[in-house]
């Protein structure tokens, strides 16, 4: 019997799964899952993304197991580790689903050509995308730097494919290779700061599954209005399970599309439609970081390298990162959104964008940081995502926010959270501060900070900055750079 070699990257899940769904209608197969951080260049997975992979990893191989296969699991260089196996199952294929960061490619390259030198068959499929990032293009023929047009563009191409089912049964091949222990590839963080991730998340392709019904059947239907605000269930939780490829994104889509078919009220048309809308933002970030492989390091205006961002080398640099980390910078809903990063792994998606304005903004500290913070952090750090949201934030990527566009934070906690329970969720020590006061507790009166038990410079920090001396600073530092352009 021939043996095909399956190789497991950002696609852990059986189901809808094209890689290995040709793998299993042609030959036995060997599922190898490869750990070379260094193959990301400095985008190495962070703490976060780590422990999801070491749980997803130890739910791919129990679900390999019921089918009759087992994951094997390897170290090193792709192309040598996939050599030996080859060589170890007597295999004359390999395959893949692609990827589509920078350094990744590169790799991927290298690895077919190593392959192919060796006269071994290396095929790869698109198991991690709606549509290939080379599918839409300008009239000009030129990639889009513009969301809108994008998405017409898109959405005029054939739907895609409906999503395949998993395979009942894999073939085993003649002879296992030996495999490392899930243990050995250090994953799991020295210091266990992930309890709260492991109360909140279940990695692996069933709990995706189970997170994508719960969404389907319930929040989509209002998820427009309601992903809005940080104190309701309204966001599709996801993010991390198609970032590892647990749900792929044809799953996502499909299952929308069923459920927008059987809509019959216009306002959950509107939702499920916009729900869709920010499945195809997703493919819009791998647009971008396929066209312009240099937007994770650089802006993608370039007239932005020479923005006078603030030396976080500096002691006040320092300070004002370190307090943005740690959700102390005396906003509350900065903090809130801050201290459920550092919690759960994950933030509301309303609420990453006021952190990021006020970072760059407020504290006029450069989007990288920003962005390698996130990397380190978040169990959905998507590479693509990621670049293209903190572009947007920063002003200087595609379809942007205008740089002078500066959210006010108690503005945007007053509207998005205007009780205040998330911040008494994420800051319990604002949980006695009343409603009016709860996004500036500083102009909440002495008696009343008393009685609420908050004792601002002590309890909870006085602002790292003035919201109005920080906006004007911010717009000066862009005249700077623009000569008064907007």
């Amino acid at each position: 019997m021939k043996t095909t070699i399956h190789w497991f990257r950002n696609d852990l899940r059986l189901a809808d799964n094209p890689a290995l769904m040709h793998a299993a209608e042609r030959s036995a197969v060997v599922p190898v899952f490869i750990w070379n951080p260094g193959e990301h260049a400095h985008w190495s997975p962070g703490g976060a993304s780590r422990w999801w992979l070491h749980q997803s990893l130890m739910a791919l191989n129990e679900s390999l197991e019921q089918i009759g296969s087992r994951l094997i699991l390897r170290q090193g260089d792709p192309l040598d580790v996939l050599q030996e196996l080859v060589n170890t199952a007597k295999a004359d294929t390999v395959v893949w689903n692609r990827r589509y960061e920078p350094a990744l490619i590169g790799s991927d390259t290298a690895a077919k050509q190593g392959l192919a030198e060796a006269g071994i068959a290396a095929k790869s499929f698109n198991g991690a995308l709606l549509f290939e990032p080379w599918e839409a293009q300008t009239k000009q023929g030129r990639p889009y730097q513009v969301y809108s047009p994008f998405r017409r563009f898109v959405e005029a191409l054939p739907e895609p494919d409906r999503p395949t089912p998993a395979p009942k049964q894999l073939a085993a091949p003649s002879k296992w290779p030996k495999s490392d222990r899930l243990d050995g590839l250090g994953l799991m963080p020295s210091i266990a700061w992930y309890t709260g991730m492991a109360g909140a998340w279940r990695p692996g392709e069933q709990g995706g599954a189970k997170r994508l019904k719960a969404f389907i059947n319930g929040p989509i239907d209002t998820y427009k209005e309601d992903r809005e605000f940080p104190a309701k269930p309204g966001n599709s939780m996801l993010s991390p399970h198609l970032h590892h490829g647990e749900t792929s994104p044809r799953q996502a889509y499909h299952a929308a599309a069923k459920r927008l078919k059987a809509a019959t009220d216009k306002d959950q048309k509107k939702s499920i439609n916009h729900f869709i809308s920010e499945v195809l933002w997703r493919e819009f970030g791998y647009h971008l970081l396929y066209h312009f492989p240099q937007t994770p390091d650089r802006p993608l205006r370039e007239k932005y390298d020479a923005f006078p961002w603030i030396d976080t080398s500096t002691k006040d640099g320092h300070a004002a990162l370190a307090a943005w980390k740690k959700g102390r910078t005396g906003y509350p809903i900065v903090d809130a959104g801050m201290r459920e990063l550092w919690h759960t792994g994950w933030m509301h998606n309303r609420v990453r964008m006021i952190v990021a304005s006020f970072l760059v903004k407020h504290l006029l500290i450069s989007w990288h940081e920003g962005a390698k913070w996130f990397w380190d952090t978040l169990v959905d750090a998507d590479l693509a995502s990621n670049t293209l949201g903190w572009q947007w934030a920063g002003g200087c990527g595609a379809d942007a926010a205008p740089y002078f566009r500066i959210f006010n934070p108690m503005t945007q906690g007053e509207k998005f959270d205007a009780e205040g329970e998330y911040v008494r969720k994420w800051c319990p020590e604002l949980k006695g501060v009343p409603n009016k006061y709860i996004h500036k507790p500083w102009e909440c009166p002495p008696m009343e900070l008393t009685a609420a038990g908050v004792t601002l410079g002590e309890d909870y920090p006085e602002p790292i900055v003035d919201h109005k001396e920080a906006r004007e600073r911010a717009l000066a530092a862009l005249s700077e750079l623009t000569d008064g352009e907007s």
